[in-house]
């Protein structure tokens, strides 16, 4: 791709697709047309079954993204609309989850409300010790539509998320790992590397059980504790059923085969 393009898409041998948010002299700022063509893009992975994972990072060193363009939409836009419009070609959010395959988040700057909302949509987060996070909604007169206000509080609790989105203040990526909004916190040369590497890993394993157990996780989750684990047993107890003494030892030898290989 050319560096026109808002969305850059490079799919690595490994099974893993790097999209990269590209308007870095406009710290990757949410676009219309970038929201648009990250849809495309996100389907165009979708539609590859050679692509396991996905990496979502930002072009530059300054930004994730820094959310919804508000310049944009300020002179043109409906912001409330655009803020809460379930449109995978509107909502970034969205589109983001539409390639269905395991994201992680490659955090190199400044992820932003919108921007925040979108490194949310993430399965997992690494950053970068540069990146820094803040939820502005409140300091904009917007209230969230992509997920933020439900999603965060269930990430870091109930008073930092109330914290963050209150006051608007930032937090770095030190701080966003003690409170488990990101899993790890790399040099900035480190961090696409780090991010290719967990997202390889992800790519190891077979996409449909990945997936099915992708789902057994995040319905669990919204459910109370002893409901979950009912939820759990019901499904494993079905998906279990046909596994086969030669499946295990069938995936066994894979894992054998492939730690070998990395010695």
């Amino acid at each position: 791709m050319t560096a026109e393009n808002l969305v850059l898409l490079d799919i690595h041998d490994s099974g893993v697709a790097v999209v990269t948010l590209n308007r870095p002299t406009a710290m990757n700022a949410l676009s219309g047309a970038l929201r648009n063509e990250l849809y495309e893009v996100m389907q165009t992975i979708r539609a590859n079954e050679a692509v396991k994972a996905v990496v979502l990072t930002g072009a530059g060193d300054k930004a994730f993204t820094a959310g919804l363009d508000l310049k944009e939409l300020g002179s043109e836009g409906n912001v409330g609309k655009e803020a809460t419009d379930t449109d995978p070609r509107v909502n970034p959010v969205n589109a983001v989850r539409s390639c269905g395959k395991p994201v992680v988040g490659a955090i190199n700057g400044v992820a932003i409300t919108g921007g925040f909302e979108v490194a949310l949509a993430c399965d997992i987060l690494v950053a970068s010790d540069r990146a820094r996070f803040a939820d502005t909604h409140a300091l904009v007169g917007i209230m969230p539509g992509w997920g933020l206000s439900q999603k965060l509080s269930r990430t870091v609790g109930l008073a930092r998320a109330k914290e963050l989105s209150f006051t608007g203040r930032f937090i770095n990526a030190a701080t966003a790992l003690d409170w488990g909004l990101v899993s790890q916190v790399v040099a900035p040369e480190a961090l696409l590397d780090t991010a290719l590497a967990l997202a390889e890993d992800i790519a190891f394993v077979d996409p449909a059980f990945l997936a099915a157990y992708g789902e057994l996780i995040s319905s669990g989750y919204s459910m109370g504790f002893e409901d979950a684990l009912r939820h759990e047993h019901q499904v494993s107890s079905v998906a279990n059923a046909d596994v086969t003494a030669g499946d295990i030892e069938k995936r066994r030898e894979a894992v054998m085969a492939r730690g070998r290989a990395r010695q």
